[in-house]
């Protein structure tokens, strides 16, 4: 059965704000400010990215003000000095690629925990970037448009699904109609949670909810 067509291009913003590796602190802080974002990438050269400085990056020349670290916290409280982006990124940074799935991206936040995604292509030029916010667009689809995708991608391309129809109310899909072979229901509701914008999926075969 089918997988969702959507990828990071179809979500991404392509206008992304970066900055230089000899960016100074505080114009980082301002370009943060004014553009609402919570991290920057790093660019050199023609446009490759070589780092990310999110908040967390910047925090430690407030959090070690006057304050002795401890040696554990050495690395962090190292930041607490610096004054350019190249002393302030992580790096390498964690990046994605524009025909990387919705899920693999969601993946890549939730492990490294970042909220924002540099978009590079392969040879690490940026493209644009991903946020969290972006990956949620999805659920912002039309009941509609899901119904007619589930329709044609997961119902349509089967004989063995022609017996059932499905309705979509705020993205949750409910399947009715005729099942002969109850080993396709776990594959079936696989195929339509890969849906993009799907929030759940109902069962309502032969008059049997689940």
């Amino acid at each position: 059965m089918p997988s969702s067509r959507y990828t990071v291009s179809d979500v991404m913003t392509h206008t992304a704000i970066a900055i230089g590796r000899d960016a100074p602190y505080k114009e980082i802080v301002a370009l943060m400010d004014e553009w609402k974002v919570s991290a920057l990438p790093v660019l050199e050269g023609e446009g490759r990215v070589i780092g990310v400085v999110s908040e967390a990056d910047l925090l430690p020349k407030e959090e070690f003000r006057g304050v002795e670290p401890r040696p554990e916290e050495f690395p962090e409280a190292a930041k607490a000095g610096a004054v350019r982006a190249v002393e302030l990124m992580s790096s390498p940074a964690v990046t994605v690629h524009p025909d990387a799935s919705l899920a693999e991206a969601a993946r890549i936040m939730a492990r490294r925990q970042v909220k924002r995604l540099p978009v590079v292509n392969g040879i690490g030029m940026l493209e644009g970037v991903v946020s969290r916010s972006d990956l949620l667009k999805v659920f912002l689809r039309k009941d509609e448009e899901i119904e007619a995708e589930i329709r044609r991608t997961v119902l349509g391309g089967s004989a063995a699904l022609a017996e059932l129809d499905v309705a979509v109310v705020e993205g949750v899909a409910t399947l009715r109609g005729a099942l002969l072979d109850r080993a396709l229901v776990p594959l079936l509701a696989r195929a339509v949670r890969a849906v993009e914008g799907v929030v759940d999926v109902r069962m309502d075969l032969d008059g049997q909810s689940s």
